[in-house]
């Protein structure tokens, strides 16, 4: 790696950044302060365009999450994708990424929000087509279409939001509280969340985005596009009302309930992690539908951590695996790979919510205010069953990884000394373990007690044990050939495609269309359009030209033909007259 490479500038430069805004946003908490800034662009008369940045310990400790992850992103990607001949154009691309994220996490103001939202939609389809094949084409389609949806609600909350004078959001979240066209605009912002955040029904698009490389998917899955919804949520929280609450509880917990339910039925490696965020991100959203929006935004940051951290190890194994993502053809990875399979087991348990790494800190106390809330018994299901599988799914994950032999090729050797990816592995190694006690002294320096009965302080804990041993049951050889067989077949795909939602939102909508195509071929422009079309009047003009073409010919017997009619037309006046 040269010094002066962009990728290294990016990673020096992005690190020290992160490092002062975290800094700076600790600080801004614990002094209790927030800095508005207004920077004039344009005066003309009386029209002034001005860009406004909001500067308080939500936006600025987050934007310094999301610099130290892509800084150790783009280090990782240095040597993953050392291959590739338009690296410096991958670099650039991520860059662009972060910061169309961070125009959206500083801004206060609805239009310069649309114009990072938006930005992350562009740049996100073009990470998603970067192999350039077929499939990378449908996700990149899929992904942009369906991000687009949420793109339209946030444009009509623009149109919408004239009526007040000022697309300054943050005014107006205390004072028009009860204001039904607040509540309208709400709404629509609810709408953009769920579409960018992948929440039923868009959730297909989520694991298609795995058709990017795995740096991006680090980036995107921790901190950047998804976690985009769950961010503008929990800015205009103190806006919804309990309908729309209990609607994004409804919507959250099926989330979070369905893709745990799909990550126990994939063999896919990236695909059980992409689903595994989906589901981090519903118990993201279904806290938020309680009214804690500190504890969303605590569970946002640790998530952060440990899922690029995840990502990291995945694309290392897949990096060795000689592109091979299949967990069947895995096993035994802990004796090849011993560092970066350490390191996917923290980072797995972490995600369990395994006590005193990250995940624990954020994940047991919002199992804990669920039963402090006012929740009826079809939410705490939904919570404490989605835990329970969350850890199912990573002890199936630890068993065909690590555990048995190596399945793939007898005489591979796998070497797992590349510097940048390991450097990058050790810094999220290093907060996802310390991460989550950090935050926890920081973002909430006054202390609370949660008083518990002992039945419902263990539950968690319970849930997570039960969801181990279920995991490795499932793993079982003699239980795994009665589920997976193909006897149960139809059953084992209900359960692992998401609901059907990937063929709702790709043939389901496309068959209408692609058939009325089909049919308008068929009938018009394959049919009688073409007789009374185009095709129809060649073949008329060819005709009459080969009756001129006769007429010309020298013939005797056309010129005696014209006599005698031309002798019959004037018989025939004579006679009439």
């Amino acid at each position: 790696m040269s010094n002066l490479s962009i990728s290294f500038i990016s990673f020096v430069f992005l690190f020290v950044l992160s490092i002062y805004m975290v800094m700076i946003g600790f600080y801004l908490n614990l002094i209790n302060l927030s800095y508005f800034v207004e920077w004039e662009l344009v005066s003309l008369n009386s029209s002034v365009i001005v860009m406004t940045f909001l500067f308080d310990y939500i936006s600025v400790v987050f934007l310094g999450f999301v610099f130290l992850i892509s800084s150790l992103v783009i280090l990782y990607s240095d040597d993953y994708m050392s291959g590739d001949l338009n690296i410096n154009r991958f670099i650039i691309l991520v860059l662009m990424f972060v910061g169309s994220m961070m125009f959206m996490i500083i801004s206060p103001n609805i239009i310069s929000i649309l114009l990072g939202w938006d930005g992350l939609g562009l740049v996100s389809y073009c990470l998603v087509i970067y192999y350039q094949n077929v499939s990378s084409y449908n996700a990149g389609m899929l992904t942009v279409l369906s991000n687009r949806i949420g793109d339209v609600a946030l444009l009509m909350a623009i149109i919408w939001m004239m009526n007040f004078g000022s697309w300054n959001y943050i005014y107006y979240l205390n004072c028009f509280r009860d204001c039904w066209e607040m509540e309208l605009i709400s709404y629509l912002v609810f709408l953009a969340a769920i579409t960018k955040s992948a929440q039923i029904p868009f959730s297909a698009w989520l694991p298609a985005a795995m058709a990017a490389p795995t740096p991006v998917s680090a980036l995107v899955h921790s901190s950047t596009l998804v976690t985009a919804g769950v961010y503008l949520l929990i800015r205009f929280n103190p806006l919804f009302n309990d309908n729309l609450n209990m609607l994004l509880l409804f919507v959250s917990g099926l989330t979070m309930f369905m893709a745990g339910l799909g990550a126990n039925f994939e063999y896919d490696l990236s695909k059980i992690i992409a689903l595994s965020t989906l589901s981090q991100l519903g118990l993201m959203m279904s806290i938020l539908s309680v009214g804690l929006a500190e504890l969303a935004y605590f569970h946002l940051l640790t998530h952060a951590l440990f899922k690029a951290l995840l990502f990291m190890c995945a694309g290392m194994i897949i990096h060795m695996m000689k592109d091979c993502q299949d967990i069947r053809f895995m096993g035994g990875l802990v004796i090849q790979m011993p560092f970066t399979c350490s390191c996917f087991m923290v980072s797995n348990f972490a995600l369990c919510g395994v006590p005193f790494l990250a995940g624990f800190y954020s994940s047991d106390l919002i199992l804990e205010m669920v039963f402090m809330s006012y929740m009826n018994i079809f939410g705490i299901f939904l919570f404490f069953f989605s835990t329970g599988l969350t850890v199912c799914y990573t002890f199936r994950l630890f068993y065909y990884v690590m555990c048995g032999d190596f399945n793939f090729n007898s005489f591979g050797v796998l070497d797992e000394l590349n510097l940048n990816m390991v450097v990058g592995m050790c810094g999220l190694l290093i907060m996802s373990i310390v991460g989550g006690g950090l935050l926890s002294w920081v973002l909430f320096p006054i202390p609370f007690t949660i008083n518990l009965p002992l039945f419902m302080s263990v539950m968690a804990l319970g849930v997570s044990v039960l969801g181990a041993w279920v995991g490795y049951l499932i793993c079982n050889i003699d239980f795994s050939v009665i589920v997976f067989s193909i006897s149960n077949h139809f059953f084992s795909e209900i359960m692992g495609s998401m609901w059907f939602m990937p063929f709702i939102s790709t043939y389901g909508m496309s068959m209408i269309s692609v058939l009325a195509g089909y049919n308008v071929l068929k009938y018009f422009d394959g049919g009688w359009s073409e007789y009374l079309g185009g095709q129809g009047i060649f073949i008329l003009i060819v005709y009459f030209s080969k009756i001129n073409q006769l007429l010309q010919y020298n013939n005797l017997m056309t010129f005696f033909l014209f006599f005698l009619m031309w002798l019959i037309f004037v018989v025939s006046v004579m006679i009439i007259m």
